[in-house]
């Protein structure tokens, strides 16, 4: 453990006073929550620890409150002053609320997704900055409270550990017995069918737990995992599995034992190392777009202030992917088979353990069971790879990682990033060419979907601006309009790729690029685009560019009149979103770019108190390529 955490510990330890022992006000509440709760009277002024669960309006937070339940009892049973026992204060089980992004894409409810990473983030560290746990075991669900949890956790920085509640099994097709998930439901959006449309959607989601395909949530489960903070055999298995219940909350609590006693701290376990071998992961599973908005938030909670200096590069991000790094799982939304198929090929661990072994981790890092992840992997000892499920590294799936950075004229901060395993088509020699087709905002573009689909032509570049952080305000995903323009491209069998300064679902497939940044809003050069200009993407320079912009007098001239518009209307563009609560004010006048995550943090100088030195290190799994690809 390092000299800050030792400092750290320190410091909390000794924090307890007389003053609180003494005050029989403050005694009044502790005694009568033990009273009630059922624990010894004679811990009330113990360290505390608790269970903290996300909660929302949809199917994926349904199973968390039994879970939290029954780690809660788990807790109860092992809380106490005998030897093996935790001395100290059990607490009330907490939740975080969140909205679904399934159930709000294409809505301007959808705003608030993102901004739900940042709600769940501040309740968390209200909730343990202001409770003082010195332990914590979170239930985690949907897309963005997970991230949010941890990062408050990464703040807190005492002993903590991570469950996922799990994902939902597939929905069948009564008519063609085919498996369906969420979406199923909005790759047929755009037909004329309406009793079938009718039966994907009541057919698509049976049971509970969060999206079911290698989209956002389980990719981020999978990064959780790989990072340290959860074990890896509790990423896979569905909501609806008996062992979430009967036997993850006592090894929950035995791990959390081990963490509290041998005061390791979330610190200790996330580390460049340990984000790295995340990454890594992440392009191996062809995860979701979101990571690369995910991964800084978290590199910053835990005292990396710049993720492009202090973690890994965009040159490097992109040398893994297209050269180190192949895609190991036949995974919706990109392939045929969910986490539940994962599961029972063995989980994700077989992933894990396919890449330790082809020298593409770093299994020195330490993890939540105390072990390193390499002795974790070893003590799972999952299968080899089934070959039609999970993938060899020297027999993959997909050659290339599925993830791509760009920087180009239109992509500065080089923050824009393509989904690559999810492309379907309109790479020539790696390279596509299109003529742009601007709609200033999501909801022109969806109108236009609706109702004259007809003017999509072959190789347009559909162009969605002011949507970004402080555009929109909220940075909402673009699943609707993706899957509508997929359905469009396949029935008509052409292709029409989406560039925007929002972002996309894990589930989104196509050729679409997003996070481009700086974003229209705040002057970036998407919002310089006009219909017809040349649009490339060459992912051999890994480059976006528009042809037009490349013309200095043109770049000027349109710089000109942007600024004459946004003068014109006090200071901001007429395209923006309407920022009409305080929160979505909030996250307008304080949202930081794609490129650093685009969570709510004004001043990147005061990001974290406690920035951390980066020890680079030998270790790189490009490494060991660089000599022969170059």
């Amino acid at each position: 453990m390092d000299m800050e955490s030792n400092a750290n510990n320190e410091n909390r330890s000794s924090s307890k006073t007389v003053l609180i022992d003494n005050n029989p006000g403050r005694n009044a509440q502790t005694y009568g929550i033990a009273r009630e709760l059922g624990t010894d009277m004679d811990l009330i002024h113990e360290p505390s620890v608790g269970v903290i669960g996300n909660k929302g309006d949809s199917q994926c937070y349904l199973g968390v409150q039994q879970k939290v339940e029954a780690i809660q009892e788990a807790l109860l049973q092992n809380i106490g002053q005998d030897s093996n026992q935790l001395r100290m204060r059990l607490i009330q089980p907490e939740y975080t609320i969140a909205t679904s992004d399934g159930m709000r894409n294409g809505t301007t409810e959808m705003r608030y997704s993102l901004i739900g990473r940042e709600v769940t983030h501040d309740s968390v560290c209200e909730h343990l900055s202001a409770s003082g746990l010195e332990g914590t075991i979170g239930v985690v669900a949907c897309d963005k409270p997970p991230i949010g949890t941890l990062a408050a956790i990464l703040e807190h920085n005492r002993p903590a550990i991570i469950m996922s509640d799990g994902t939902i099994r597939p929905g069948i097709d009564s008519v063609t017995n085919e498996r369906l998930d969420i979406i199923s439901g909005f790759q047929v959006a755009g037909s004329d069918d309406e009793e079938m449309k009718y039966r994907i959607a009541c057919e698509a989601c049976p049971g509970f737990g969060s999206c079911g395909g290698m989209f956002t949530y389980n990719t981020m489960q999978t990064f959780i995992g790989v990072l340290g903070m959860e074990p890896l055999h509790m990423v896979s298995p569905a909501s609806d599995d008996i062992r979430r219940i009967q036997i993850f909350p006592a090894e929950l609590v035995g791990y959390l034992s081990n963490l509290i006693s041998s005061q390791i701290t979330p610190r200790d376990i996330v580390t460049r190392d340990s984000i790295r071998n995340a990454i890594v992961v992440a392009m191996a599973i062809g995860g979701s777009t979101n990571v690369l908005l995910h991964a800084p938030e978290l590199a910053r909670a835990a005292g990396y202030r710049d993720f492009a200096n202090d973690i890994m590069s965009p040159d490097e991000f992109n040398y893994l992917s297209e050269y180190v790094v192949p895609v190991l799982v036949d995974a919706r939304p990109f392939g045929n088979y969910s986490m539940i198929d994962i599961d029972e090929q063995g989980g994700v661990q077989v992933i894990v353990k396919e890449l330790l072994n082809a020298g593409l981790l770093n299994g020195d890092t330490l993890t939540c069971t105390g072990e390193t992840l390499a002795q974790q992997i070893d003590r799972l000892d999952p299968p080899p790879p089934d070959g039609a499920v999970i993938y060899a590294v020297k027999d993959p799936y997909k050659a290339t990682g599925g993830l791509r950075v760009l920087g180009g004229n239109l992509s500065p901060e080089y923050s824009a990033v393509l989904k690559l395993a999810g492309v379907e088509g309109g790479l020539e020699n790696n390279v596509f060419i299109g003529k742009a087709r601007v709609f200033d905002g999501e909801h022109s573009l969806l109108s236009a979907l609706e109702n004259e689909p007809e003017i999509f032509k072959n190789h347009d570049m559909v162009i969605v601006r002011y949507e970004g952080p402080s555009g929109a305000p909220g940075m909402p995903e673009m699943l609707d309009a993706t899957s509508r323009i997929t359905t469009l491209c396949r029935e008509q069998n052409i292709v029409v790729g989406l560039m925007t300064d929002a972002r996309f679902s894990g589930g989104s497939v196509g050729l679409v690029i997003g996070h481009v940044g700086p974003e229209a809003a705040l002057g970036g050069p998407i919002g310089l685009i006009e219909d017809g200009d040349e649009i490339i993407v060459d992912l051999n320079t890994n480059e976006l560019n528009c042809t037009q912009l490349l013309n200095s007098s043109v770049l000027e001239k349109r710089t000109a009149a942007w600024k004459n518009v946004v003068e014109s209307n006090g200071g901001m563009h007429p395209s923006i979103g309407i920022a009409n609560t305080r929160l979505l004010n909030r996250m307008r006048l304080s949202a930081v770019s794609a490129k650093f995550g685009a969570g709510m943090h004004p001043n990147r100088d005061i990001w974290v108190s406690e920035p951390r030195e980066v020890d680079k290190g030998s270790f790189s799994p490009s490494n060991k390529y660089r000599s022969d690809k170059e």
